[in-house]
Parts: C-alpha cells; sequence; structure tokens
C-alpha cells in the first residue's frame, strides 16, 4: 500500500505540517498530563479510523510506559476500571469533540463538565488544541491513505 500523495514531500504541505507539528510541540509541553494526550490522540484516532496515527500514538505510548492492558482497553475505556476519572472525562470530551456531526449540539454541557472539575483552564485549552489537532491528523492520513506499521517511537521528534 501506497499514500495516494507524498505529503511531506510537498513544499505546501510540508510548510502545513511544521506548524502543526509546532502545535502539537506547545501542548506535549503543557501540563495536560502526556498519559491522557496520548489517551485522546488514541481515541479520536480509532474512531477516525485512521491507521497511520494509531500505530504511531500506541507505540509512543508503550515507549513511555504505558500498559498493554490500558492501550488495548482504550476503545472501551467506558467499561475499563483502568483508567482515572480525569482519563474518562478526556476521552468523552475527545469523541464528542471529535463525532461532531453525530450530535446537534457538538460536545454537551454535562460533558464538558466533567472534564472542568478534573482539568484546570490552561489544561482544558491543551486538551481543546489537542483534540482539534489528531482530528487534523487523522483526516490529512485517512485522505491521502497514509500506510501504517513501520512507524519506529519518537520517529518524529
Amino acid at each position: 500500500m501506497e499514500a495516494r500523495l507524498d505529503y511531506i514531500g510537498s513544499d505546501v504541505a510540508g510548510k502545513a505540517l511544521k506548524h502543526l507539528v509546532s502545535m502539537n510541540k506547545v501542548l506535549a509541553n503543557s501540563t495536560l498530563p502526556m498519559a491522557t494526550q496520548e489517551l485522546v490522540k488514541i481515541r479520536a484516532s480509532q474512531i477516525n479510523g485512521c491507521g497511520f496515527c494509531l500505530d504511531m500514538h500506541t507505540k509512543d505510548a508503550a515507549h513511555a510506559g504505558e500498559t498493554a492492558v490500558r492501550l488495548n482497553m482504550v476503545a472501551a475505556w467506558r467499561e475499563a476500571k483502568v483508567f482515572t476519572e480525569a482519563e474518562r472525562a478526556a476521552l468523552e470530551l475527545a469523541e464528542q469533540g471529535t463525532r461532531l456531526a453525530d450530535a446537534a449540539g457538538g460536545v454537551s454541557d454535562e460533558v464538558w463538565a466533567n472534564a472542568a472539575k478534573h482539568y484546570d483552564d490552561e489544561q482544558l485549552a491543551a486538551l481543546v488544541s489537542l483534540i482539534a489537532l489528531i482530528n487534523a491528523f487523522n483526516r490529512i492520513n485517512v485522505i491521502i491513505q497514509q500506510p501504517a506499521g513501520d512507524y519506529q517511537p519518537g520517529q518524529w521528534g
């Protein structure tokens, strides 16, 4: 399988990717826990069917010490006892923020209030930005059919 487009080799795409990667670096340096960031990236990528991002973020999370049990349970987080209440709130916000078309009102007040119980305003800003960012990466990779499976932890910095 090959990608439909050499996105990284494109001048326009390369410039756009630099900004997305810069945004990711800002978020990685925020106070939002890195484990939560990876879980959110994984869940959004599952919903969007982005194999490339799933490959990357499950490997990066495992490399950083995330357990196989938790990684394997992300898709069924509601039934899993391995996530904290804060992580569960972030995962639910990620789901509703990813599935905007499924709910006429977007993210519900209840889901937002639950996230706000666990995260301060800076962390919420990072979480909202992260959800938007991973959805952007997912859409790029799904549209161009970027192949998955060859990623090595830390490969992209």
